[in-house]
């Protein structure tokens, strides 16, 4: 979806009853934008009576039972104008995947139309608070930084402050040309004495032997792996939540202006893989929304600490 254009995304649960057949997710921008939400469904599968066949046969199958009955209807993110339902299957023992594509038919113009009427404009600039919202509660929540999730939770349903109401502290680090923000409370705590609080942060001598000592653990090698946040994205979305925040949701914005980006480690294009100068390649994906994923984070070894106070925004 990253590579039609799409950035915004919830999940699609809120269609339908628990136990109705639903598709994952709605998404939200690209040629879409202002104008609606799309369904996306996928399936996958690894049996050995998979087939190009089969595999499309079960994308169809699962168009019209998860998808078609919600296309045209309304979603509290927006009406639902496009379905998609995409299938896969491998055979164990081989190479390859077979893969098929199901979507809403969309009718060719009639060659001798009357005048169409006018286009439909899009609703106003940025994406809908309450896909924001629900895009970037996932986001913090694949971070760590479970105190964003709670304030989140609390703006969609007002009830008691959140217990932890403190800051929130970020480590932010350079990567392939752009700054990152990652929870440090995703690694840290689990891995560190009894003692550790994010005060040390503020010590980069504490912070260098730290890194040192679990990139020696092996507990930030290759193979993990950190979920990150573009800083542009991250400080503009989370200042935006601390004005609700502030006005206990009650002054909340119909829409978010918020930054979005040319996806990296998609295949998407020649620009996709960033390379170091030295000619390696770096290890990662950045997603349209500036949610990252970055597969080896500590390389640079600089680091800086960055903090959120959800009345105040961030500091500095």
């Amino acid at each position: 979806m990253n590579a039609l254009g799409y950035v915004w995304r919830a999940n699609a649960a809120c269609l339908s009853k628990a136990l109705n057949p639903h598709a994952d997710f709605l998404y939200d921008g690209g040629n879409v934008d202002g104008h609606g939400v799309v369904l996306a469904e996928a399936h996958g599968s690894f049996a050995a009576n998979a087939t190009a066949k089969t595999v499309a046969a079960q994308a169809k199958r699962k168009y019209a039972r998860q998808v078609k009955p919600y296309v045209n209807k309304p979603s509290p993110f927006g009406h639902v104008v496009h379905g998609y339902s995409v299938a896969f299957g491998s055979t164990p023992g081989t190479t390859g995947a077979f893969l098929s594509l199901a979507e809403t038919r969309i009718p060719k113009p009639k060659k001798k139309a009357s005048p169409p009427p006018a286009a439909q404009l899009p609703t106003g600039g940025g994406v809908s608070t309450p896909m924001a919202l629900a895009t970037h509660r996932s986001n913090f929540l694949l971070m760590g930084a479970s105190q964003v999730v709670n304030w989140i939770d609390w703006i969609n349903a007002p009830g008691e402050v959140p217990v932890d109401a403190g800051q929130v502290a970020f480590v932010r680090l350079p990567y392939a040309g752009r700054w990152y923000l990652g929870s440090a409370f995703s690694i840290w705590p689990a891995l560190l004495p009894h003692w550790w609080h994010d005060g040390f942060w503020d010590d980069p001598v504490w912070r260098h032997h730290a890194i040192r000592d679990l990139t020696a653990r092996g507990f930030l090698g290759e193979s993990v792996g950190w979920f990150v946040m573009e800083e542009t994205a991250c400080t503009t979305f989370l200042n935006s939540l601390t004005g609700m925040i502030r006005t206990a949701g009650d002054g909340r914005p119909a829409r978010l202006d918020l930054p979005s980006f040319d996806p990296v480690g998609f295949s998407i294009g020649e620009g996709s893989r960033g390379r170091r100068v030295d000619g390696s390649e770096y290890n990662y994906a950045l997603f349209r929304d500036g949610l990252a994923l970055l597969g080896d984070p500590f390389r640079s070894r600089k680091f800086e600490t960055r903090r959120w106070s959800p009345k105040e925004g961030f500091e500095g």
